[in-house]
């Protein structure tokens, strides 16, 4: 991809250091520093030595007139200077890789590597089944999932660290982010087996505000949407019990947590068996939509744009 190390020149001589200097290599090593925190591991992973690597870093900050790295017990830690440095070099790191992907052609002999976003419930409600089928179809393709929350993935598909995300609504694509809906979903209000006598009558929301209740925590799409929702019918209601993720929310409310919202698909096999009950309102919950969300202005590896189209050809079935 870039010059070799054991091509690296030192070409800062005193008094003539500048950016322009600066031999791309240099980057490359010092991405390899940064991502694994330690001069030893990266100089493995670049097939290179420690005092070389060393080297290159010392020049590296020479070149740009600031302190990249600090040296502690267990290996370094990026300055401030370098953190804002890695954050532009990860992404043309990632970028040159799928660059070299895509003019290689690698889709054609059922090959590559896609980095896919995706949120618990899009990922059990559409994503696993599809992916399923595809890897069928092409099994030599690499698949990296990033589970995050929507915020967090739409960040993530903005700088180029995602090929493509499937998420959750609610959300805003915005500038170049593309928003295709995959499929819709509906959710209900469970709560565990001792709430049987609750799923005989329809409920007003503010005669269950003294419940306790398990919900998903601050930062998170759904937390936006239920708060917004609560305010709308006019009721207070935090959680009790706060969940990062959307898996979390099932297991305790079959704990006896309380109760909360979870998509209908996934709490059924609860409901069956009497784990679960449904406590019905009065009142209609949001419509929830899962969508394929992907940058229409950055170039796509054969792979990525291969996995966009499969998505989007098994949601009209």
């Amino acid at each position: 991809m870039l010059r070799s190390m054991g091509n690296v020149k030192q070409s800062f001589q005193n008094g003539t250091k500048s950016i322009m200097d600066i031999n791309f290599e240099y980057y490359k090593i010092f991405y390899y520093v940064a991502k694994y925190k330690n001069i030893t591991r990266a100089a493995a992973a670049l097939g290179s030595n420690q005092p070389n690597v060393t080297r290159v870093m010392k020049l590296l900050e020479e070149g740009l007139h600031c302190k990249l790295l600090v040296r502690e017990a267990r290996g370094v830690m990026l300055t401030e200077e370098g953190e804002k440095l890695y954050a532009h070099v990860e992404i043309a790191f990632h970028q040159l890789l799928k660059a070299q992907e895509e003019i290689g052609f690698q889709m054609l002999d059922g090959t590559g590597t896609v980095e896919i976003g995706a949120t618990e419930t899009a990922l059990h409600l559409f994503l696993l089944d599809v992916l399923r089928t595809f890897k069928e179809a092409y099994p030599k393709v690499r698949i990296k999932i990033h589970n995050h929350t929507t915020p967090e993935i739409l960040r993530s598909l903005a700088y180029g660290k995602l090929d493509l995300a499937v998420i959750t609504t609610p959300f805003e694509a915005s500038g170049q982010l593309v928003n295709k809906r995959l499929t819709g979903f509906r959710e209900i209000l469970v709560g565990g087996g001792q709430y049987e006598k609750a799923g005989s009558v329809p409920w007003d929301l503010q005669d269950l505000t003294e419940y306790p209740w398990v919900g998903i925590g601050a930062g998170t799409a759904t937390c936006e949407l239920y708060r917004e929702y609560f305010f709308r019918q006019n009721v207070n209601i935090e959680p009790d019990t706060e969940v990062a993720t959307s898996d979390l929310l099932i297991p305790l409310i079959r704990a006896g947590m309380g109760i909360g919202f979870v998509p209908e698909r996934m709490a059924q096999p609860y409901l069956e068996e009497g784990e679960l009950v449904q406590i019905p309102l009065t009142c209609e919950l949001p419509k929830r939509e899962i969508g394929l969300v992907y940058d229409s202005g950055r170039g796509k590896s054969a792979a990525a744009e291969g996995l966009r189209k499969y998505l989007l050809d098994q949601s009209e079935k």
